[in-house]
């Protein structure tokens, strides 16, 4: 487990009192499989070595207060019995989505006093949010010694996301953040919450750039593609884009409008290409991973048009670098965000420096580069 032991003191001098529980809880990057999740599909995601700490304290008393050191130790106060959504400090709606979401199952909880740090670069895709709610969900856990396990976390945090917070996300990002395993990728059947992890090959590392173009997926289109997803689903009388094939969707092409036909098919697609990248990761079988992850950016770029050119451009020149014996692609919910390239150790300097050299000139925006690990989730 990564903590960060700061957070310990920084408690203990705000609050006066020494927390009770200290928990992480890790971001997460998809290498492959993006917009299939909530259409119940299959995802290949890892837990990264960017995370969340929280520390945190019972209370006597129904009142929650949470210290955010990230926002200049901005403080907010709620009631248990009395939550409701903030217009004016977003940040700690993830909280109060999630707590309410944890009373709905466990209602005699405590208030509690909690202080949050962390460094997931907010906006960039890389699960900040979901990060922050299991982080919410252990630490509670924790203090009330409830009987949680990574996928029950999963769903009270997706719960505090959708219901709460105003964003219909899938369950990918929380699930990994709860059960991911170090050095390993997790296939997730997002219908059965079955999942089976997949080493990632010695000598790769996973270096994610940040466009820095920043979105924020509740005021985006990202609801509205799901609505489209939804839409065709609807036509086939199917519960989800899940149990639609490639042949079903071409049969109907003619009936379709163009638009909602090519969010499907990215999404069918998408589904088998992730399903082969796992059989690629556990059979060291880079070149195959390296055109998965081309094929699924091409697909995101053109049938589900969540691109940007500065997430293309910056393909385009990890590509030059990596060949065949990496894969780049964007990842997350898109609109901006970051790519990610499974980098052959030997090449990551020199795909770091091709970032460099390169991106700023064209758009006069500087790139942030981290190069990560896979590491445990907060339930694992």
């Amino acid at each position: 487990m990564t903590v960060n032991l700061d957070i310990s003191s920084m408690f203990a001098e705000y609050f006066s009192f020494t927390a009770e529980v200290v928990v992480h809880a890790p971001g997460r990057v998809n290498l492959i499989g993006d917009h299939t999740d909530y259409n119940d599909g299959f995802v290949l995601p890892a837990a990264i070595n960017f995370g969340t700490d929280i520390a945190a304290r019972n209370r006597n008393d129904d009142l929650v207060r949470v210290v955010a050191v990230d926002c200049d130790n901005e403080i907010e106060c709620f009631e248990l019995s009395n939550i409701q959504f903030s217009d004016t400090s977003m940040w700690s709606n993830y909280v109060r989505g999630t707590i309410l979401s944890l009373l709905n199952v466990y209602p005699d909880l405590h208030g509690v006093d909690l202080m949050v740090k962390g460094n997931v670069p907010q906006g960039a895709g890389l699960s900040s949010s979901a990060s922050f709610e299991i982080a919410i969900v252990k630490a509670l856990a924790e203090l009330n010694q409830l009987p949680i396990n990574g996928i029950q976390a999963a769903l009270i945090a997706q719960s505090a996301e959708r219901d709460f917070v105003g964003c219909n996300c899938g369950i990918m990002d929380q699930l990994v953040s709860a059960c991911g395993i170090q050095g390993h990728a997790m296939l997730l059947d997002c219908d059965s919450l079955a999942y089976e992890h997949a080493p990632i090959p010695d000598g790769l590392s996973l270096v994610i750039v940040n466009t820095n173009v920043k979105r924020t997926l509740v005021d985006s289109e990202y609801n509205l593609r799901r609505e489209q997803c939804e839409a065709v689903a609807s036509h086939f009388k199917v519960k989800a884009l899940r149990d639609v094939t490639l042949e079903q969707l071409q049969s109907e092409h003619s009936v379709l409008p163009a638009v909602l036909y090519r969010r499907a098919r990215h999404v069918i697609s998408e589904n088998t290409r992730t399903i082969n990248a796992h059989s690629a990761l556990a059979n060291k079988d880079m070149k195959t991973m390296s055109r998965l992850m081309q094929e699924s950016h091409h697909s995101l770029r053109d049938d589900f048009e969540v691109s940007t050119p500065e997430l293309n451009f910056l393909v385009e020149i990890i590509n030059k670098v990596l060949g065949n014996k990496g894969g780049v692609r964007m990842t997350g919910g898109g609109f901006g965000g970051c790519v990610v390239a499974l980098t052959p150790t030997e090449l990551v300097l020199s795909t770091v420096r091709a970032v460099e050299e390169h991106y700023q000139k064209e758009y006069g925006l500087e790139p942030s580069i981290y190069q990560c690990s896979a590491k445990n989730g907060a339930f694992a």
